[in-house]
């Protein structure tokens, strides 16, 4: 039985309009935002990053595939794992239907990853993925854009991370299982598996030089998660808690439900 409220068609209405003027406040505060992250001023790329693609060897310019923009997910598959994060996964999930789009737009969508590009190949054959992914072993590249913790930033128990200085961190005795569950399908320990982070970085080319126009982390990839837009239109939007019975989160990777 719900013990959700209840009403009639007329009182359902009039919340509705009332979270209509809601929402149309948020959209039309979501659009300015996305100006406002359209104008952030262009950074030039100094280093020449080498990836490890499909075909070859490639530089960060190569990557754009005779567009002008390039976005880039910072997929967390560091070179110790045996599997890529089971959270990227389900955000990569997305990745295939956009990204076509995406190259008819003057944009390239890329995944770059610091695992070795077989590890990667054969990833992304187990989840029947179509999208471009490259590595990034061997270069700077992760750890200029605050994705990956470096040996030096873990001796020192502190790394960048969504512009500001992020603490190591290790769950307390008492709520282990969960984290080493969760680290335990990348095949990693939690400490191995932290030392890769999520994030996303646009980048544009210009006269054949490429410049770094935004990055995002954390919550600011909630936007990426197609199965959230979803959820937070359903009758229990995102439904987050954990069961009792289940030491890992409630989604898998696509491939992992049971039935």
């Amino acid at each position: 039985m719900t013990e959700h409220t209840t009403g009639t068609r007329e009182e359902w209405l009039a919340a509705r309009l009332e979270l209509l003027d809601a929402e149309k406040e948020l959209t039309r505060h979501s659009d300015e935002v996305a100006r406002q992250r359209q104008g952030l001023p262009w950074v030039r790329v100094e280093k020449d990053y080498r990836f490890e693609t499909d075909d070859g060897t490639a530089t960060l310019a190569d990557l754009f595939c005779g567009r002008s923009q390039l976005l880039v997910y910072h997929f967390m598959f560091g070179p110790d794992y045996s599997a890529g994060c089971p959270a990227c996964s389900a955000i990569a999930d997305g990745f295939d239907g956009s990204a076509t789009h995406l190259a008819n737009h003057d944009v390239m969508l890329w995944a770059v990853s610091r695992a070795p590009i077989e590890k990667l190949r054969g990833y992304k054959q187990r989840m029947s993925w179509s999208f471009p992914w490259a590595s990034s072993l061997g270069s700077d590249f992760n750890y200029d854009f605050d994705t990956s913790v470096s040996d030096e930033q873990e001796r020192a128990g502190v790394s960048q991370y969504n512009f500001s200085e992020s603490p190591a961190w290790s769950p307390p005795e008492e709520m282990r299982a969960p984290f080493d569950a969760w680290a335990a399908t990348t095949g990693t320990d939690w400490a191995t598996y932290t030392r890769e982070r999520p994030g996303v970085s646009a980048f544009a080319l210009e006269d054949g030089v490429v410049y770094h126009t935004y990055s995002a982390y954390s919550r600011g990839l909630d936007g990426l998660w197609s199965m959230y837009q979803w959820l937070d239109r359903a009758p229990l939007g995102r439904n987050e808690a954990r069961k009792p019975d289940d030491p890992l989160n409630w989604f898998r990777r696509h491939d992992e439900y049971a039935g």
